[in-house]
């Protein structure tokens, strides 16, 4: 049978023409109408994972789901988003896009995986561009995890020297040392050095002894020197002798630095779960997107299939 071009004798520019006219190997409606169904069922399934979450989540220690629970269902969920709306997507563009003529059944898969590729790929946009907060902070976070651990070391020493100097709630624990250090014994007499009632003696020279303690949590130890001036302030104001002296001194020092050294390991151990964390969000978040770009480009050759038949 002779085709319409033939049976016209139409020269061949108008032929081409007309051949140009057939559809176009891209439906941009149908992608576009599948990345608007995955993206809206995305928001809609991560809207309703949130909530799911949070009614497991409770403020009260030992009660609730644990951390590694959320974790395991919060990544279970996502993957199940991306299957459900990515298959959706990718079905509704190849099942929407014009029908070929006159095309190789290869071409035509390869066009309809393409088209639920795009799909996905819009989608995924649409959703990052609304969700960017989130995705953001993923990033960002894994990113900045290596620059907070440095500073957050270097400056905890600091960080315990301010609250040493201060009496709010951060720093009760190291100044109740520093108070205790210079705790005179019940009925104590009145210092033989000094002279002095303990109501006439001057207060205890916390801000020196904190420049002194911190001076040696830096350098790792207290030295000879100091253990000594300060056992004989702490001699002075309790009426205690320079050896008990030296040896209260001793010991609130191990005390202090031991804290210190503790908040240091909490900091590290801290920082080191939130790099972990970051990483494994983005890993798995990369497999879910992942599994979504295939499951859309399957499910786009099934609508198109059934769009042909």
């Amino acid at each position: 049978m002779k085709t319409i071009n033939e049976q016209l004798a139409l020269p061949d520019s108008i032929a081409l023409s007309m051949t140009q006219l057939s559809p176009r190997a891209v439906s941009w409606g149908a992608i576009l109408a599948g990345a608007a169904g995955a993206a809206a069922l995305s928001l809609l399934l991560l809207v309703l994972g949130t909530g799911l979450g949070f009614s497991f989540v409770s403020p009260w220690a030992n009660d609730g789901a644990s951390i590694k629970t959320l974790g395991v269902s919060t990544i279970a969920w996502i993957t199940f988003t991306q299957l459900v709306a990515a298959g959706l997507g990718g079905y509704l563009a190849g099942r929407l896009r014009a029908k070929w003529t006159d095309v190789h059944a290869d071409e035509v898969y390869f066009r309809d995986t393409a088209h639920g590729f795009l799909a996905w790929s819009i989608a995924t946009l649409a959703t990052a561009l609304l969700l960017g907060s989130v995705l953001g902070g993923i990033a960002s976070g894994g990113a900045k995890v290596g620059a907070s651990v440095a500073q957050g070391v270097a400056s905890s020493a600091a960080k315990a020297g301010a609250a040493v100097a201060n009496t709010d709630n951060a720093g009760a624990g190291m100044r109740y040392a520093l108070d205790s250090l210079f705790r005179r014994t019940v009925n104590a007499p009145a210092n033989a050095q000094s002279g002095l009632a303990p109501a006439q003696e001057r207060p205890a020279p916390i801000a020196e002894v904190t420049r002194i303690f911190m001076n040696a949590i830096h350098t790792g130890s207290l030295p000879a020197e100091d253990t000594q001036y300060l056992g004989q302030l702490v001699a002075r104001r309790t009426g205690l002798n320079q050896p008990e002296a030296e040896q209260r001194v001793t010991a609130t020092f191990t005390r202090i630095k031991s804290a210190v050294d503790e908040a240091q390991t909490q900091a590290r151990q801290t920082a080191d779960q939130a790099r972990k964390t970051s990483a494994y969000a983005a890993i798995w978040l990369f497999i879910s997107l992942l599994v979504g770009a295939f499951v859309a480009s399957f499910s786009a050759t099934l609508g198109g299939r059934q769009r042909d038949a």
